[in-house]
């Protein structure tokens, strides 16, 4: 059989089929982007960073905490202490709600878990005041491991109540606590992970 070359040169490129090798390769190339957006909101306030500064503990009032229940890919209740956690946040972009991240104890291999909560806001919020029934999306990255989960959406997640005070001249005290009716995805579609509740206090700079 005679093929014209002409013809042979517009043939379309067979298609590289999406292996769980080639998958693996795109997570760890796409994970240090994926959490430097995820933490970018917190990390453009330095006087909330000062707060938290590795090695010091996640408030300087000395009672900070996560805690969450998680089910699905990984069975593990959370119960992270002060001392042992880093927290941080900020506004979120247009000023609609605020974002909130804590990484826990630093692991064997030199990485941690971390956990990013995206949190809406209702109309006329007052920052001093405590709220309830607020959206909320989570974002839950496994570091080191190529993983992570996102409920990727404010429909699956809800903060029963949330209450901010002054900490420091820059930063809030932030306490709330929460659920998921819906589990996050991974990031790579191969599995999920529920958080059925959770509560935290944390901290995060005063934009006012």
């Amino acid at each position: 059989m005679v093929v014209n070359p002409r013809r042979a040169a517009i043939l379309p490129r067979p298609r590289v089929p999406m292996t769980n090798r080639l998958t693996s390769v795109l997570l760890r190339m796409l994970m240090p982007m994926v959490v430097a957006l995820a933490l970018s909101d917190c990390a453009r306030h330095p006087a909330a960073h000062a707060a938290a500064a590795p090695g010091a503990g996640c408030l300087p009032t000395r009672d900070g905490y996560l805690r969450a229940r998680l089910r699905g890919a990984r069975n593990l209740d959370i119960d992270w202490r002060n001392d042992d956690l880093q927290c941080d946040g900020g506004p979120r972009p247009g000023g609609r709600g605020i974002r909130l991240a804590f990484a826990g104890p630093l692991l064997a291999d030199g990485h941690r878990l971390r956990f990013v909560f995206g949190i809406g806001e209702h109309e006329g919020h007052d920052a001093g005041d405590s709220t309830s029934a607020l959206p909320a999306n989570v974002t839950v990255i496994f570091e080191g491991e190529s993983k992570l989960y996102s409920t990727r959406g404010e429909d699956k997640c809800t903060i029963d109540q949330l209450t901010r005070a002054p900490l420091t001249a820059h930063t809030l005290r932030v306490v709330g606590r929460g659920f998921c009716i819906a589990p996050a995805a991974a990031i790579d579609g191969g599995d999920a992970l529920l958080l059925s509740r959770f509560d935290f206090a944390g901290t995060m700079v005063d934009a006012e």
